[in-house]
């Protein structure tokens, strides 16, 4: 007999089984709420939060954020045996249908916190009909999730009047606190609400929510529910709150992480929340000053070397300000960088055994094939060291490196750091990409400088503490760990950058306390539309970009004078207890004797020489030449070469042995120096080839020139020959011109069409280049 009811039990619960699996299929549950996205700082605080797409602020409330005190306020009051029922209480159920049907008490609807969520994930008319169907929401709820998951979806969901729902975000609105930093009496007054949330609203209900408050806390303390002390001190507290605005700090980077991770209800981002709110009250304030300069906005990017982290993220001046377009985020857009590019182009030089610090560079016009480059204050300097021409941002040297190493070379390693704008586009650069002629974005050069700051190694920036990267991946990005430029130049850069003997220091900072440990690099974009200031040191890199969002450039809109006292007040505000030490020279580096005025490993004739860094096995091991010696006659009055010397009256002399470009640059400038005569005229050497030929300065190369016919519009001839080239001839079209001194800037008037230019120097040596004029 009690086998036979056994087999019958187990056929039943066998039968009742796949019904139920049926019926859950059939009818499955609710879909989550749609949740307030926020964006929360390193701590866990929220830093911005967005209405959800209802159009009400109901942000998730996460189980750490339940502390055992709301979660005893909440079952004491709504639900005793919560831990215990199965979704349904039997009890109260029987309990509450005596109460109504005979009308003896207070009528109930004896709902569970699990019926009360399956309300409130399916909001329904309250009948007989519905209520039946939410104990049986609330049966399949207890299938599916914990108690503790069950407890959470009703704290995101309950009502708090309006358009605020869940725990989480009254506590915000109105404490301006998340759930786990209220005190009792806060955790109480959130608890009570939901049960009359029209006739208990914060700050228009104050004293009623207070009464009701008090009475259920002296309810707990009779229930011994709370310690008697805590109780007696929360009835002390006053209650005194108004609803307050949602989080906004970081607008520009929530609005970026919301659409890029479009299901995360919380996005915990990698800011720092003081330093997110120092970095915006200073770059809001910095900015104000500067209107009356014509310039309406900033961006600043301050990053963990360490940890490569963004620790704060301001894309704009004001976030609210339309008429200077706040919403744009200046860190993602895409401007001219200036010369911030010249710090990576010489270390990837210096790695290719191009140069070192001390080596000296020329600074003087040239034409690199129709493209002659200026500094940015329209004077040259003859000849540089590196250190000089990186620690003064001198344009010509920059162009000149560029165009030895190779504009490829240079765009692949952008194109490894991340630059979009220069691997889209990268077959259009040419040399001029080095002075700004290419596109960057603040971040990218940001990461650029933090890959200095950690030895040369490359990793993609960190934007969330669940996700390395939120930037699209691409098949040409440098692996995490990278070494894009080696330890050794990634230091001399920075002991280059770190000089304050400089002209980009701004005026006043020169003696001043505010002056902050950094390595740093301005860069000014041309028509003074964009103004760079970036700096490192061992903790923070921070880039800063000020200007105009609508490309209206500025007279005062330059790096030295209007990006980098931001930059220092930033590093003196933020940065201000990075510990004391500062980068140290790797063991990769090493030292030599160089001769003082080139650079190069001292050659037979170089009596200075100084100390220079050099990259053993990489530098190169050039000899310098700067002097060479000549047999001139006992009168100095003739040169000769080794094939016209005579067998005796004669002697030895060292002459410059110089660039023709920097010996024409002196020529013009007027400089004086040791002068090579001239030489042998009666020499039979045989003349002719290309060597050393002149190089025509002007007019350009395969130029078009278009000339007034009215105005009888000349053409400039110039030239650049060797030192001891005295006089040059000049033909066009085959027919001769004129003879002219090597340096004299001669004029002509050119006839219209296809013109050969030609300039033949006292050796016979020869160049010639094409040009066509049009008149108009």
């Amino acid at each position: 007999m009690k086998r036979s009811v056994s087999i019958r039990v187990f056929a039943g619960l066998g039968l009742l089984l796949p019904l139920l699996l049926g019926l859950n299929l059939a009818f499955p549950l609710p879909r989550t709420p749609l949740y307030s996205p926020i964006v929360t700082a390193a701590d866990g605080s929220v830093l911005h939060a967005f209405l959800n797409p209802t159009q009400k602020w109901r942000m998730k409330t996460e189980l750490r954020e339940i502390t055992p005190a709301l979660r005893k306020a909440i079952v004491a009051k709504e639900d005793r045996w919560f831990y215990y029922h199965f979704g349904v209480n039997p009890l109260a159920i029987v309990k509450a249908a005596g109460r109504n049907v005979f009308g003896q008490g207070r009528t109930t609807g004896a709902s569970t916190i699990t019926m009360q969520v399956a309300r409130l994930l399916e909001p329904k008319e309250r009948t007989l009909g519905n209520k039946l169907l939410e104990m049986l929401r609330a049966v399949q709820l207890e299938a599916h999730y914990s108690k503790d998951d069950i407890l959470q979806l009703y704290l995101n969901l309950v009502p708090y009047g309006g358009n605020v729902e869940g725990v989480k975000s009254a506590a915000l609105l109105y404490f301006q606190q998340p759930p786990d930093y209220l005190s009792l009496a806060q955790t109480v007054t959130l608890a009570i609400i939901p049960n009359r949330p029209r006739g208990l609203v914060l700050g228009k209900n104050n004293a009623a929510v207070l009464q009701e408050r008090n009475r259920w806390l002296r309810r707990f303390g009779e229930q011994g529910l709370f310690a008697k002390q805590d109780i007696e001190d929360a009835l002390l507290e006053p209650l005194d709150v108004q609803r307050h605005a949602a989080p906004t700090l970081a607008p520009h980077l929530a609005r970026r992480l919301v659409r890029q991770l479009p299901h995360e209800a919380i996005v915990a981002s990698t800011l720092n929340r003081s330093k997110q709110a120092k970095a915006e009250d200073l770059t809001r304030n910095y900015v104000r000053r500067l209107h009356e300069l014509g310039i309406s906005n900033a961006a600043v990017l301050v990053i963990n070397n360490r940890t490569r982290a963004v620790e704060a993220y301001v894309g704009s001046a004001d976030f609210q300000d339309a008429f200077n377009q706040g919403q744009v985020d200046g860190i993602q857009a895409v401007r001219s960088p200036g010369s911030t590019l010249k710090p990576f182009l010489y270390a990837l030089a210096m790695d290719r055994g191009l140069l070192t610090p001390k080596l000296v560079l020329p600074d003087v016009p040239i034409n690199f094939g129709g493209y002659q480059p200026e500094n940015f204050d329209k004077h040259c300097n003859g000849e540089v060291t590196l250190e000089r021409a990186l620690a003064h941002s001198l344009n010509i040297p920059a162009v000149r490196v560029l165009s030895e190493m190779g504009v490829p070379t240079f765009t692949d390693k952008l194109r490894e750091a991340g630059f979009q704008s220069v691997t889209q586009n990268r077959t259009q650069l040419g040399l001029s990409s080095i002075l700004g002629g290419c596109g960057a974005s603040l971040e990218e050069l940001t990461n650029l400088y933090v890959t200095l700051a950690n030895s040369g190694k490359y990793a993609p920036l960190r934007w969330t503490r669940s996700s390395p990267s939120i930037r699209p991946s691409t098949k040409n990005l440098a692996p995490k760990g990278t070494a894009l430029v080696s330890d050794a130049s990634a230091f001399l850069v920075t002991d280059i950058l770190s000089q304050l003997t400089r002209p980009d220091l701004p005026i006043n900072y020169q003696s001043s306390m505010r002056l902050p440990k950094v390595a740093w690099k301005t860069g000014t974009s041309y028509g003074r539309r964009d103004a760079w200031s970036i700096g490192y040191n061992r903790e923070y890199t921070i880039g800063v970009w000020v200007g105009n969002f609508s490309g209206q450039g500025a007279p005062a809109l330059t790096g030295a004078d209007v990006a980098t006292p931001l930059l220092f007040d930033l590093f003196n505000t933020i940065a201000y207890n990075s510990p004391n030490d500062w980068f140290q020279p790797p063991a990769s580096l090493d030292f030599r004797l160089v001769c003082a005025e080139t650079g190069l490993l001292p050659g037979e004739h170089c009596p200075n020489q100084i100390i220079d860094y050099f990259l053993p096995g990489t530098s190169s091991t050039q000899r310098c030449q700067h002097q060479k010696e000549v047999l001139v006659s006992a009168d100095g009055a003739y040169a000769y070469c080794r094939a016209c010397a005579p067998a005796a009256g004669f002697r030895r002399e060292l002459y410059p042995n110089m660039l023709p470009e920097v010996l024409a640059y002196k020529e013009t400038q007027g400089i004086p120096y040791h002068r090579l005569p001239p030489h042998n005229p009666g020499c039979q050497l045989v003349r002719g080839g290309t060597e050393r030929a002149p190089s025509i300065t002007s007019p350009l190369a395969n130029t078009e020139y278009v000339l007034n016919r009215h105005e009888k519009q000349q053409l400039l001839l110039s030239c650049a020959a060797d030192n001891e080239v005295r006089q040059v001839y000049w033909y066009v079209n085959d027919r001769f011109l004129r003879a002219a001194s090597a340096s004299e800037r001669v004029f002509f008037q050119p006839p219209p069409g296809p013109l050969k230019i030609s300039c033949a120097d006292d050796h016979g040596r020869n160049t010639d280049i094409q040009v066509t004029v049009t008149e108009m």
